[in-house]
């Protein structure tokens, strides 16, 4: 989708106008086909697959990015302090097959996705991709017994795989204009039960908890090094500095405006399709302009530009958010976590 198409797609899911009415009634064909698929598994006539961990689904209802990524890997380095070992499990978005594959910290992000990819070398989790959720599960499982909890990356709307436990996440267009696909950006009908929401401090969802997205106080390159944004900035001023901003999200234009907000003067700014996978020769021929990057572009412009600059997106959540989620979680998986590998619940 060219990036002309995306702003007018995004225009018409922001309000109910002409457009959005007009694609209405396709909505309504979407809407019956999504609450058939639901029905066949509440009935069992479709099965939902269980594993002996606890399941924790991070998603949304919304198409397009919502900042599930980073809230996947905030949940695994929080049951990391707590002692749990974790594993992920995601379907790999944007990879070329579809096979269930282990994520190592030097795969390629064409054949396993760039977020899955980005979890597993920020986090250092097991991280397992498959088209099937439950498949990409069993195989993390059988090869790393110890693990004791497992967040699945996306996948609200992936009923094929038991859970105990559904965190939906909204950016800050909240529900856009309420309509379902194709006429607005749903994927299911909203509200929809989830135990835990979190939403944008700028989204209009009610009930959710509020979490604050900004930019880390440095950068990195492939090799480690780090420079802090500050040292960046005054770079930036230098004359004859040219700093490029590129992102392939889901809204890079919220990532150039953060750096700017952070006082980056920026030459020029790429925005690319979510998932791009830089394959075009302008990166492999490399440059002579300063070039920062989102995390998620990092690892795989990384091959091409190894000087450039990452700049790591942090995440800030109230203590009553993690303290629900404890407790949400203890009481739904209890039994899972007092028998699955001897852990023991306190």
């Amino acid at each position: 989708m060219g990036a002309a198409l995306r702003r007018t797609v995004a225009g018409i899911w922001e309000r109910r106008g002409i457009p959005a009415w007009v694609l209405w009634p396709l909505s309504l064909l979407y809407g019956l086909l999504v609450a058939l698929r639901q029905f066949l598994y509440r009935a069992g006539l479709r099965h939902a697959g269980q594993v002996p961990v606890p399941v924790i689904v991070v998603g949304n209802v919304v198409v397009g990015g919502g900042g599930k990524t980073p809230m996947v890997m905030a949940i695994v380095r929080h049951l990391q302090r707590q002692g749990h070992h974790v594993g992920v499990v995601s379907r790999g978005y944007g990879r070329r097959g579809a096979e269930c594959l282990e994520v190592r910290p030097d795969s390629a992000a064409a054949d396993v996705g760039d977020e899955p990819l980005l979890i597993r070398q920020s986090t250092g989790a097991a991280v397992f991709v498959a088209r099937q959720r439950l498949d990409a599960a069993r195989a993390l499982l059988n090869k790393y017994p110890d693990v004791d909890m497992i967040v699945c990356d996306d996948g609200l709307q992936h009923l094929a795989l038991q859970r105990d436990m559904d965190i939906c996440v909204f950016g800050e267009g909240g529900v856009g204009n309420g309509f379902l696909l194709p006429a607005g950006p749903l994927r299911e009908p909203w509200p929809r039960p989830a135990d835990l929401l979190v939403a944008d401090c700028r989204s209009p969802v009610k009930g959710a908890s509020t979490v604050q997205r900004s930019l880390a106080g440095h950068a990195r390159r492939a090799d480690g090094t780090q420079v802090s944004l500050d040292a960046l900035r005054i770079a930036a001023l230098e004359p004859g500095a040219d700093f490029w901003a590129v992102a392939g999200i889901a809204r890079p234009q919220a990532f150039f405006a953060m750096l700017r907000g952070a006082g980056l003067s920026l030459s020029r700014t790429v925005a690319l399709p979510d998932h791009a996978l830089f394959d075009s020769p302008q990166w492999a021929n490399g440059a002579s302009q300063t070039l920062l990057c989102t995390e998620k572009d990092a690892v795989k412009l990384w091959r091409f530009r190894p000087d450039a600059w990452a700049v790591p997106l942090e995440l800030e959540l109230g203590s009553a958010f993690w303290d629900r989620f404890d407790e949400i979680l203890q009481a739904r998986s209890g039994a899972k976590l007092s028998s699955a590998h001897g852990y023991k619940t306190a």
